[in-house]
């Protein structure tokens, strides 16, 4: 597919012979001004180049170009003007974000090497783009998987955690979802940094002991040491920081943020770790989010409203299920455990609700050469999503 390049000019004379001259080469599109640009750049885009004019009516090039970078930052953008005065390009530069500075006329052969430039520029933005987000992805994977493996039981609570975020994120005000869902992922990966005891300790109830508690205590500085030098995860390390922060600015981090000052990612987490530390108890949502409720000062009130709001409405029921008996073998990522995963002799490996993941597999595989596993496996699968040969009874 051609390289999309979006021509901006008021001159229709200037639009056409560019369109002309460039549409073997590029798929082109023009535009006969900024608001009509950027509504093109939202149903057509994304373009790899962005070439305006300075004067245009209602919009002027560097107001548009700055509208542009915002709606469309991997786009690379050029001015092409008549007004060549050395103010102008300064604020193309500092406003604009241009990539490079022509003036007109521009002969066909230098709006050529521009363009190649430009899409050049615009090809190792997007492959910088993409071996981060590869490396990024592939990074909280191997997280998720180790977590998986070494606190079963956590790892439970996170995947509870993610399904709460998803179902927030339409009722609570946020600029934007990812970090708080990378922080959901990530929130408990400092428990794999604690001695086996003390996190059978945590799930348990057992009272713990000073230093168990001060292990406790920093674990969300630990989680922020972990992943703070993972690209882009910055912002993820700080919320996780601040996850168990109270909203009166009590609690850890001992330091001056209260309030709206606390991430409001974190003021999230807060809710949603103490709401799943209460299921555990056996406590029903409801009241676990109406004892929060009664703790003045310790919760974001508008985040413990929007809870409430999903727990009320059903949006966190249970989606209709089977309980299906299958094998070692016939166990697939996604599976939820319907009871207890034990060895022959009665050893829990993983507990009733967790979420089979690939990395627990390929664990359960290598465990069952040495000590055997007993089967069959009960897993509960979404209705419609039964493989064929499995046997299972509608719950």
């Amino acid at each position: 597919m051609n390289d999309k390049i979006l021509f901006v000019d008021d001159e229709a004379n200037v639009t056409s012979a560019l369109k002309r001259h460039f549409r073997k080469q590029y798929a082109v599109s023009t535009a006969p001004g900024g608001a009509e640009a950027l509504q093109i750049i939202a149903d057509e885009g994304p373009f790899a180049v962005i070439v305006s004019d300075m004067q245009m009516p209602e919009m002027n090039g560097v107001q548009f170009l700055a509208a542009a970078q915002k709606l469309a930052p991997e786009s690379v953008r050029l001015m092409l003007t008549g007004n060549a005065d050395q103010q102008t390009a300064v604020d193309a530069v500092n406003q604009g974000s241009v990539f490079s500075f022509y003036t007109k006329p521009c002969p066909p052969e230098v709006m050529t090497q521009a363009l190649e430039k430009a899409i050049q520029q615009h090809r190792l933005i997007t492959a910088e783009r993409e071996l981060l987000e590869g490396t990024l992805n592939g990074s909280v994977k191997l997280l998720m998987d180790m977590l998986s493996m070494v606190a079963p039981d956590t790892f439970g609570k996170t995947v509870a955690i993610q399904e709460m975020i998803e179902k927030l994120t339409s009722s609570i005000e946020l600029s934007e979802t990812y970090n708080l869902k990378l922080a959901g992922m990530l929130s408990n990966i400092a428990c794999v940094t604690l001695p086996p005891e003390t996190l059978a300790k945590t799930w348990t109830n057992e009272i713990l002991s000073p230093q168990e508690k001060l292990m406790m205590t920093r674990l969300p500085e630990v989680g922020k040491n972990l992943i703070a030098n993972i690209p882009r995860l910055e912002r993820v390390s700080e919320i996780i920081f601040y996850q168990h922060k109270l909203f009166n600015g009590s609690g850890f981090p001992d330091d001056d943020l209260s309030g709206e000052d606390i991430p409001q990612e974190s003021r999230i987490l807060k809710v949603l770790h103490d709401l799943e530390d209460y299921k555990s108890q056996g406590l029903e949502a409801v009241t676990a989010l109406k004892r929060m409720a009664a703790e003045a000062g310790y919760y974001d009130p508008t985040v413990l409203k929007a809870v409430f709001g999903v727990v009320c409405s059903g949006d966190d029921a249970v989606v209709t299920s089977t309980i299906i008996n299958i094998t070692l073998n016939g166990l697939q990522p996604g599976h939820i455990l319907a009871s207890d995963l034990v060895n022959m002799d009665g050893r829990l490996l993983f507990a009733a609700g967790h979420k089979v993941t690939g990395a627990i597999i390929e664990r359960l595989l290598n465990y069952h050469q040495i000590t055997k596993l007993k089967e069959p496996i009960q897993v509960s699968v979404k209705d419609g999503d039964r493989s064929s040969g499995e046997m299972g009874v509608a719950i």
